[in-house]
């Protein structure tokens, strides 16, 4: 016969309090699968400009109300699609390139929304898709000025330093990239999936 659970015994406590330490804290649901793509869709360019004003102009206030200037009206625009049940959700994440000289290729206004700044390689992988769309494009150089908090990221990515300069009234790096560790992507309208692996 069981033993009748009184409030003095331990397993009266154990249903009494299943949470002793209160309720787990909510966080907001993050996709944690993405594509890595070129920006083929008018709305995929109008969230990756919404993107970058909220992280240049709004959060960093480096910029007064838009970041748009002429280098976009010849730029190729890099997006990272949330992706839901395989459908793309929403840009999370978005870098631009450009070649001003034949051969020689610029990267510029890397920016991840706030909360998929935790999943740890979106910035990554849009560096490596902006790298390698340019290898498979005859890229002999490859550099961008990047601000100074990111430049670890960037020498993990076998990028180097070649001057420390001062934009926007920020300290930069003006880093070139290492194009052997950057095998070419042919397809960037397919692009690639990546699995984001989220912080704890």
């Amino acid at each position: 016969m069981a033993e009748a659970t009184t409030p003095d015994s331990p397993l009266f406590s154990v249903i009494a309090n299943p949470l002793p330490h209160g309720p787990l804290p909510e966080r907001p649901f993050v996709p944690g699968l993405h594509r890595i793509k070129h920006a083929t869709e008018g709305w995929e360019l109008r969230q990756a400009a919404a993107l970058r004003r909220q992280v240049f102009c709004v959060e960093q206030g480096l910029f007064d109300g838009d970041d748009r200037d002429a280098i976009d009206d010849r730029a190729l625009t890099i997006v990272a699609l949330s992706e839901l049940c395989g459908m793309p959700d929403r840009v999370v994440g978005t870098v631009r390139i450009h070649e001003p000289e034949p051969g020689e290729w610029i990267g510029s206004r890397l920016a991840v929304a706030a909360d998929h700044r935790r999943a740890g390689s979106l910035g990554a992988s849009l560096i490596r898709m902006a790298v390698c769309t340019t290898t498979a494009r005859g890229c002999a150089r490859f550099h961008a000025l990047v601000q100074s908090q990111n430049a670890l990221l960037f020498r993990r990515l076998r990028w180097r330093t070649l001057a420390e300069v001062e934009l926007h009234g920020r300290p930069h790096h003006h880093m070139e990239a290492d194009l052997a560790h950057y095998p070419p992507i042919h397809d960037g309208a397919a692009g690639f999936l990546t699995l984001a692996r989220r912080a704890a």
